[in-house]
């Protein structure tokens, strides 16, 4: 059985059309016309992925999108028509793994889906097994995984990325120009604190970790063990 894909949009020639090349793609697909009807059949059986239109009748993707991350890390494309830089920020930051305008290539999509999901598959294969690791917080670049202590946390694939970026640059200020380039790879100037939800976020996430995110006000932010910035 392939991989379980659930598309939300209220065009019916559009969810047609990316639920063909889906199924042609070997994904098991559920289309449906509304965020709400997508959120009701995800708490019944949750899906691989999500594909997120933002204007629906009922709640818009961006709330259905920030809903389902409360309490699941299952990967989220947003596409939208609206193609402004507030738009693709505020998907990004409330959870979307992704953001593609509308009018797409349905290909492109595919690529995208399928890049989304080798970014977060075990890759055992990987040329780099060292372990990252900060506090008593450890990753695993080859596996994706993140431990602390003995118990392991579930992060976003977009959550990893930005873990795996402040170990790399520990006890160092991280810009949030540097993350929106480096993590979100944003190739355009946006508002700065587009950041801060995605940390917020994250810092929740590695609460039982005796690390910390601290703010470095007027810049960005600073990954620290707990206590030293009492210091």
């Amino acid at each position: 059985m392939g991989k379980l894909i659930y598309v939300a949009d209220d065009e019916k020639s559009i969810r047609e059309l990316i639920q063909h090349f889906l199924i042609k793609e070997g994904f098991d697909t559920k289309v449906f016309e509304t965020g709400d009807a997508l959120l009701e059949a995800f708490k019944e059986q949750p899906a691989d992925m999500i594909v997120l239109d933002i204007m629906m009748p009922g709640r818009n993707g961006l709330t259905i999108c920030h809903e389902i991350r409360e309490t699941h890390n299952v990967p989220i494309i947003i596409v939208s028509a609206r193609d402004s830089e507030a738009d693709r920020i505020a998907g990004i930051t409330l959870g979307g793994d992704d953001y593609l305008a509308k009018p797409f290539s349905p290909m492109e999509l595919v690529a995208r889906i399928h890049a989304l999901f080798r970014r977060i598959s075990l890759d055992k294969n990987a040329a780099n097994t060292s372990l990252l690791a900060f506090g008593n917080i450890t990753m695993n670049p080859s596996l994706k995984t993140v431990i602390v202590d003995d118990e392991s946390l579930d992060l976003t694939p977009t959550e990893y990325s930005l873990l795996e970026y402040f170990i790399t640059h520990k006890n160092q200020a991280v810009s949030r120009k540097a993350l929106l380039r480096d993590v979100w790879k944003f190739d355009f100037d946006v508002d700065t604190r587009a950041t801060d939800d995605a940390v917020k976020r994250l810092r929740k996430k590695i609460k039982p970790s005796n690390v910390v995110i601290t703010t470095v006000w007027g810049y960005g932010f600073k990954l620290e063990l707990k206590g030293m910035q009492e210091r």
